[in-house]
């Protein structure tokens, strides 16, 4: 039993995917394009030169054309903070009275509890203040 070259290339490009989907670099599902290319010209007819010859055109075009616009794409918001770290500079309410021994403020549309950076410093409800960082579940105000 023979199995026709075009199979090869969706077996090369299932076991290309492996790796895609293990290691998450887009660089394997580039490659495994690649090899469907190669399948495709398979069963159009083309030789063993042709499929190899379109696998590497691909292949190294994806690679050329869509991984310096994903690295655009990802350096274009550097800035873009998640979780906690967006919380960090943002200002608040305060709901009851923050003091260095803790204290409690609206933040993001949500009750946190809170502590003076400064701990002679206290700020009363309904004040403004400013997050200087998360501690845990407790957000450090000035």
């Amino acid at each position: 039993m023979e199995i026709d070259a075009w199979v090869w290339w969706l077996i090369g490009a299932v076991g290309l995917g492996i790796p895609l989907v293990i290691t998450a670099m887009p660089e394997f599902g580039m490659f495994s394009a690649g090899a469907v290319a190669g399948a495709v010209t398979a069963a159009l007819g083309g030789g063993v030169v042709a499929q190899v010859l379109v696998f590497v055109v691909v292949s190294v075009a994806l690679v050329a054309v869509v991984r310096p616009y994903a690295a655009r794409q990802r350096g274009a918001s550097p800035g873009s903070a998640t979780g906690i770290d967006a919380l960090k500079g943002r200002q608040a309410v305060v709901l009851e009275r923050v003091d260095g021994r803790g204290g409690r403020i609206k933040l993001s549309g949500e009750v946190w509890s809170a502590r003076a950076y400064d701990e002679r410093a206290a700020f009363e409800p309904g004040q403004q203040v400013d997050v200087v960082e998360i501690d845990g579940a407790t957000a450090v105000v000035m």
